[in-house]
């Protein structure tokens, strides 16, 4: 039975016609956007704003996390004209901040990192005073695919560590949580001076304590960022919700995680890892 969503998640976005001109830009130059393949709800909102997070190495992933509506399957290789087109689309969109995202290549030795590191080396001859954030898989934890990706400077490195540890084996399976936390650890320590970022969803059925356990585990290897958001199921063959979390519970995150000593926090129903992303670019980074 599908559940009635409460007052706080109905979201009325203005028509734009630059939702559609946005959505051809990415046709054209054959780009992937988790905006699309996750089903975000926020799309129409960002593409309206001529925003978008560009996904590389196709749209196939290697791993089938029962929260994700990105598809699973055998990936096609990496194209090597994919980081040129990324960085042309972020010139014309006139991104001032961009997201680069991918699925999980397990596949591949590097698990993609190259792919990571070229597309932001695109983005810097093409936008050479963007801020540059990359939302990465774990690469299983490789320290050398970590490297490889922070060699080309990112300003912003997120990985998500997405749930609390007991709902790990039913909401990322071929996950781990130790190897997440450790994947933020280890980029702290090879780059300093990259900002690190992650995000959870609440509503799967973890408790107020697990979420402040994770937050306080995040702070534990030194995490700058932190956003909190509603899970909303993509499909029926996703997993329930087991709970619509209040508005008062996220400003209770967001005032706890500022105290806890991160130095940003987003967390409400809507918030997802790079919605409104450039709102630390614009309090951290100098135009």
């Amino acid at each position: 039975m599908t559940r009635r969503l409460p007052p706080w998640l109905h979201k009325r976005i203005p028509a734009s016609l630059n939702v559609e001109a946005t959505r051809r830009l990415l046709e054209e130059l054959k780009l992937n956007t988790v905006c699309q393949s996750a089903l975000c709800p926020n799309l129409a909102e960002c593409f309206a704003r001529r925003t978008a997070t560009f996904m590389i190495l196709g749209d196939t992933c290697t791993r089938n996390c029962r929260f994700c509506a990105v598809q699973s399957g055998r990936p096609q290789p990496p194209d090597p004209d994919e980081p040129r087109r990324v960085a042309l689309a972020a010139a014309k969109l006139g991104l001032k901040h961009v997201v680069i995202t991918s699925v999980t290549r397990d596949d591949l030795p590097d698990g993609g990192a190259g792919q990571f590191a070229a597309t932001i080396k695109s983005i810097r001859e093409h936008l050479p005073g963007a801020v540059i954030e990359v939302l990465t898989p774990d690469f299983q934890g490789r320290g050398e695919a970590l490297a490889k990706v922070l060699e080309a400077g990112p300003h912003i490195f997120n990985h998500n560590i997405e749930t609390v540890p007991r709902l790990y084996p039913e909401v990322r399976p071929g996950a781990s949580y130790q190897r997440s936390l450790e994947v933020l650890k280890q980029v702290k320590e090879m780059a300093p001076g990259t900002y690190t970022k992650s995000g959870l969803m609440v509503g799967l059925g973890e408790t107020t304590e697990e979420v402040e356990q994770v937050m306080n585990d995040l702070r534990k290897v030194n995490c700058d960022i932190l956003t909190i958001g509603q899970y909303l199921r993509p499909s029926p063959q996703h997993l329930e919700v087991k709970e619509y979390i209040r508005p008062e519970v996220f400003d209770y995150y967001a005032t706890r995680g500022r105290k806890m000593g991160f130095l940003y926090v987003a967390a409400a129903p809507f918030v997802r890892s790079s919605y409104n992303a450039a709102e630390f670019s614009l309090l951290h980074f100098k135009p």
